[in-house]
């Protein structure tokens, strides 16, 4: 040892430090600590887990241990490995068909050696780094084929609450209900009911209790009652069988046909690699949605949580165990419980190892009619309502059910490749769907072509220009979002024929050869899309920076914006003759499906009526999105102080209760004249209908001059004088108004509605967004992605 180290001669004038001057003060080893939050949400995450893994392993006729087996590998091993620190894995219900047709195919210990070999493959994948490919699979093909798998386990689950044997397949078993309709077995029948009705009543407790019960998953509830139930009225069923943990059964070396074998690896890494990755993504939306938590967490690493889901399959497998995907009733309840670190998720499977050593004779209670019913319930939850919404706003709803089909009637895989071929079948077609027409107006001829202009367009694109004769005025709509080279090729050629001849060209929508999302160039156009009308002089070309041209070709003055008719008739007409030609060809596919659908905003955007306010350009929104309602100071009368307006009531009321918004902004600005004039009135001042009006804006009033009510700050600053003050403090004095409407309160009751303060600063073009820091109501400015804090 001392060999290793070099001496150094002493130094009689060096002074020798034991710590260099800036290093801290050694310290002890450092302790553990796990939080509190980690703590509950293990304990919540455990109680859902626990019969959820019972009862997937019964639906899959695996050894009941081995859900137990998995839900801890699950948690201990990709709980510390993963990549997304607040997803919890273990046995899912996306892989009990796989599974259990793996187990009828080959046996229990060849299956465990299959879970091993594509933990293998999801460690090599995970190397490669091929986790955000994963991600370009269809939606509709993933939604397919989860609701393929929830349909596959709600018809074999039947069977078992009805008392009987579940079949190979979902023909076979929909063949044999009928003969099992006929020998129902009541006592399972009452304790499945017992069970689904506990499950679904569970949730909508009322009241202050029914809150507090709530908190207890509503699963354990199910399942602990219809085992309390079934014990105390001595019913004879099938219960949980869990043999000596000697007896277990661990993998052994795969024995089977060597393509049959690949094809269940391949199976099994893949819904497995997919499930994990697209709840890795889910669970980055939950942690975004809790303030704070998104900046201690941060986003998953898609590779990482690839490589600590092959290890924890190799584990799970190797010891005897079903496979392991992320599995998101389990995920969602620990971002909900608090969660705060991968602690939650590696004690939640401490917490399964306990009970599944010290807690067999009461598990071995539960009569599996129960645990049926319980899978039976999360199969059909996988057919989602609004994931068939969502497929079929985006024309993907014959990818769905071509997936959907193919899983049910012959199995995951092939249900998959169905659905990928449906997919490309769908794209060639939306494609080659190109209509191109002609028709003559006034004179000009007119060629609009709807669709991507690709070459196997070329054929009739050409043909169409061909009827247009030589020297004709003609026009031509591109309204599409794509052109490739060969289609290009021939609209130039034309183009540069026809103009030779004497002809006159106009291409609408796009030029040739640029995209359509690109504005189109204009010779001496400087103003963009938010500038003033006074600005936006790109009509027509001039011949002179303050002259226009008359039809004759003389030079007539350009009319005065400030004069009559300069700032209402021609402003306008501009305007709109500019959205004609390069917004409306942009948003016509979208606004068509709007009006075809209806509105669905998210959101009700409450605002002032300023003009220096446009909400889609500080929201970054689009048609459909908000649903506005603006007025003079952003005021929320309080209800009954409307005095015949039932403008704001009727507004709130509409989107609350009919369209289902998720959240109420009000927003207020800088500058706000309703606030200057609020400042300067008198107090009994309820003459002309400005004044009436203002009237609810006294609360907000009365609100800055009180200082034991909190109003409104600007965190890192202080308010730029009594206007802004009162233009802060009236943000958060309508929230307060919003939360006395019947339809926002039982809105935020129940929590399907959230609401939120915004100030945007007219001069600085910043944003800010109100929080609560220590009860103080605080404004905090919103950042651009890499703006520095």
């Amino acid at each position: 040892m001392s060999a290793c180290v070099p001496t150094r001669a002493a130094d009689p004038n060096r002074t020798e430090r034991t710590h260099p001057p800036h290093s801290p003060p050694p310290t002890g080893p450092r302790r553990f600590r796990i939080a509190g939050a980690d703590v509950s949400a293990s304990i919540a995450v455990f109680l859902i887990a626990l019969p959820l893994s019972l009862g997937i392993a019964l639906a899959t006729g695996a050894p009941l241990q081995a859900g137990l087996v998995a839900a801890a590998v699950g948690g201990l091993v990709a709980g510390r490995l993963g990549g997304s620190p607040l997803q919890v894995s273990g046995p899912a219900a996306g892989l009990t068909v796989v599974t259990a047709d793996l187990i009828l195919r080959y046996g229990w210990r060849t299956t465990c050696a299959i879970t091993v070999l594509a933990g293998l493959a999801q460690l090599g994948l995970g190397c490669l780094r091929v986790a955000r490919g994963a991600l370009a699979v269809s939606p509709a093909i993933v939604h397919g084929m989860l609701a393929g798998i929830g349909v596959t386990i709600a018809v074999a689950q039947l069977h078992i609450v009805l008392g009987g044997t579940p079949q190979s397949s979902v023909p076979d078993n929909l063949r044999a209900l009928p003969a099992q309709l006929a020998h129902v077995h009541p006592a399972a029948v009452s304790v499945s009911a017992l069970t689904l009705a506990l499950l679904l009543l569970w949730p909508r407790l009322p009241g202050r209790a029914g809150r507090l019960l709530r908190r207890i998953p509503a699963a354990l509830v199910a399942v602990t009652g219809a085992t309390a139930v079934a014990a105390l009225a001595g019913l004879r069923l099938p219960k949980v069988d869990l043999p000596s943990w000697s007896n277990h059964a661990l993998a052994g070396l795969p024995e089977g046909p060597v393509l049959g074998l690949v094809a269940a690896v391949l199976t099994t890494t893949l819904v497995c690699s997919v499930q994990s990755l697209l709840g890795a993504v889910a669970v980055d939306k939950l942690v975004a949605g809790r303030p704070g938590l998104s900046a201690h967490v941060g986003r998953s690493r898609l590779d990482r949580e690839l490589l600590g889901q092959g290890a924890a399959n190799i584990v799970s497998g190797s010891l005897g165990g079903l496979p392991i995907a992320g599995v998101a009733v389990r995920s969602s309840a620990n971002v909900h419980a608090g969660a705060v670190s991968r602690n939650s998720t590696m004690l939640h499977g401490v917490l399964v190892v306990i009970a599944a050593l010290l807690m067999v004779p009461l598990l071995e209670l539960i009569p599996l009619a129960s645990l049926a019913a319980l899978v039976m319930a999360v199969g059909i939850q996988m057919v989602s309502l609004n994931h068939i919404r969502t497929v079929t706003r985006h024309r993907e709803v014959w990818v769905y059910a071509v997936t959907t089909l193919g899983v049910v009637s012959l199995g995951v895989l092939e249900g998959v490749a169905l659905g990928i071929a449906m997919a490309v079948g769908v794209a060639l077609h939306r494609l080659t769907r190109t209509r191109i027409t002609h028709e003559v107006t006034e004179g000009v001829h007119h060629v609009h072509v709807r669709g991507q202009l690709t070459f196997l367009a070329v054929p009739r694109l050409s043909r169409v220009l061909h009827l247009v004769p030589h020297g004709a005025d003609t026009v031509v709509e591109l309204d599409g979002s794509f052109m490739d080279h060969a289609a290009y090729e021939t609209l130039q050629d034309w183009h540069k024929t026809h103009t030779a001849q004497g002809g006159t060209v106009e291409i609408a929508g796009r030029h040739p050869g640029t995209r359509v999302s690109e504005p189109q160039a204009f010779t001496g156009c400087r103003c963009r899309p938010w500038t003033p009308w006074r600005n936006h002089q790109c009509d027509r070309p001039r011949s002179a920076p303050h002259s226009e041209h008359d039809p004759d070709g003389t030079d007539r003055p350009e009319p005065d914006p400030t004069g009559p008719g300069g700032a209402s008739g021609h402003e306008l007409a501009r305007g709109i003759s500019a959205f004609q030609r390069n917004t409306a060809p942009l948003v016509r596919s979208e606004l068509a499906r709007l009006a075809r659908e209806g509105q669905r905003p998210s959101q009700l955007f409450l605002t002032c009526a300023d003009s220096r306010l446009v909400t889609s350009m500080i929201t970054s929104s689009g048609p459909g999105d908000l649903f506005v309602v603006r007025n003079v100071g952003n005021l929320v009368p309080l209800p009954g102080e409307e005095s015949g307006d039932d403008s704001v009531a009727a507004a709130i009321e509409y989107a609350v209760d009919v369209l289902k918004v998720r959240s109420i902004t009000v927003c207020g600005h800088s500058g706000c004249g309703a606030m200057q004039a609020l400042l300067s009135s008198e107090p009994g001042g309820t003459r002309t209908p400005l004044e009436r009006w203002l009237r609810h804006g006294r609360p907000s009033l009365e609100r800055v001059r009180d200082d034991s009510r909190p109003g409104g700050r600007i965190a890192g600053r202080a308010p730029e004088g009594a206007v802004e003050q009162l233009c802060l403090t009236n943000v958060v004095q309508q929230l307060e108004h919003l939360r006395a409407y019947d339809s926002v309160a039982r809105a935020l009751r129940n929590g399907e509605l959230e609401l939120q303060g915004m100030y945007f600063h007219v001069g600085e073009a910043q944003a800010y967004l109100l929080t609560e820091v220590d009860g103080d109501r605080v404004f905090d400015h919103v950042r651009a992605a890499g703006q520095p804090a």
